[in-house]
């Protein structure tokens, strides 16, 4: 790994995504990425009598697949790299039980799959691992529960706010001659412009996300131009404008991508009218990224794409003691990797 700028991970070895899975709820598979999942729940319930053990069992399904799909059994993998919304992690924390890899629990809120992907490239970039499985989970009850009001509350909600996706990403990181290749990642800092309102995750994120495309344009030396698409992990319709404009000021035009949001890709907003501003959630870009974008990569459609996961981190006390909402966000850059 060679450090470029101050915040950029460049990845010399070359990385790979050797294998990934998608899971998702119904809600998320009458969307238009539909077909691009590996599986999806007829029912919100996950086949679960609780709405935590449902969150797990997403979780546990997917990083299941993820190591069908990379050809690999557990045993060959050195650490597992996962987090989530719940207290103290726990969907990612009993579903590490389960696996028995050596665990790295991480929290980045929704930012929390590139976080995860990024520690995994740099692993196996540095040889203290030869595979890594990276994942992340959300499920819309227990992120509503927790965060805000329980669905049967019945509460009225505004324009801005977000519809938490039932869903799980996972990825296997390692060295092959063929998969998409993790280029380099930027880790972000933490903003905090005094938004209150949990239910304006958009408003509240979009300076971060805004900040970590910054400085990866810094550190690297690229332009929005170099890439292909460049997509924000969950600003929706209300912080992606946000993002768009601050970037704008700063000197740098999007117009020169295509600049859209995973938030924005899993839903039709304008049909799926419960989901409001879009998506929201750790399984929000998670699914969007390990199962849309890496098949439009591995297609040949795409060559070059910048994922910047956001974040809020708050927490129910947090909200409840008046705090402001600090947010981070995460990029990673994927390329097609061809065969070597």
């Amino acid at each position: 790994m060679k450090r470029q700028g101050g915040q950029t991970w460049k990845f010399e070895s070359r990385p790979r995504i050797i294998g990934s899975a998608t899971v998702v709820g119904p809600d998320e598979g009458e969307g238009p990425l539909s077909t691009d999942f590996d599986y999806i729940y007829d029912n919100i319930e996950i086949n679960e009598k609780t709405w935590e053990k449902a969150e797990r069992r997403l979780i546990e399904h997917s990083t299941e697949l993820a190591l069908i799909n990379a050809n690999l059994n557990k045993e060959e993998v050195q650490f597992y790299i996962s987090g989530d919304l719940m207290n103290q992690i726990i969907s990612s924390s009993f579903s590490a039980s389960k696996l028995g890899i050596p665990y790295l629990g991480v929290f980045g809120a929704c930012s929390t799959s590139m976080e995860s992907l990024a520690l995994a490239a740099l692993i196996v970039d540095s040889e203290a691992g030869d595979y890594v499985l990276a994942g992340t989970t959300s499920h819309n009850c227990t992120a509503e529960k927790q965060f805000r009001y329980p669905n049967e509350y019945g509460s009225q909600k505004p324009p801005t706010a977000q519809y938490t996706v039932t869903g799980s990403g996972a990825a296997v990181v390692g060295h092959a001659k063929s998969g998409t290749v993790v280029d380099c990642a930027t880790i972000g800092r933490v903003m905090d412009m005094g938004i209150k309102d949990p239910f304006n995750m958009g408003g509240a994120m979009a300076p971060a996300a805004a900040d970590t495309l910054l400085s990866h344009f810094r550190d690297t030396g690229r332009d929005p131009g170099y890439y292909d698409l460049i997509v924000t992990g969950d600003l929706a319709s209300v912080g992606l404008p946000i993002a768009k404009e601050l970037l704008k000021k700063d000197g740098y035009d999007m117009n020169q991508t295509e600049f859209n949001d995973c938030g924005l890709l899993i839903y039709d907003i304008n049909k799926q009218k419960k989901v409001i501003a879009g998506g929201s959630g750790c399984g929000c870009s998670a699914v969007v990224t390990y199962g849309h974008l890496l098949k439009r990569i591995e297609k040949g459609e795409l060559k070059k794409v910048l994922v910047v996961a956001t974040g809020a981190l708050l927490s129910p006390l947090s909200t409840q003691q008046g705090e402001s909402i600090p947010c981070v966000a995460h990029a990673v850059a994927f390329e097609a990797g061809g065969q070597v």
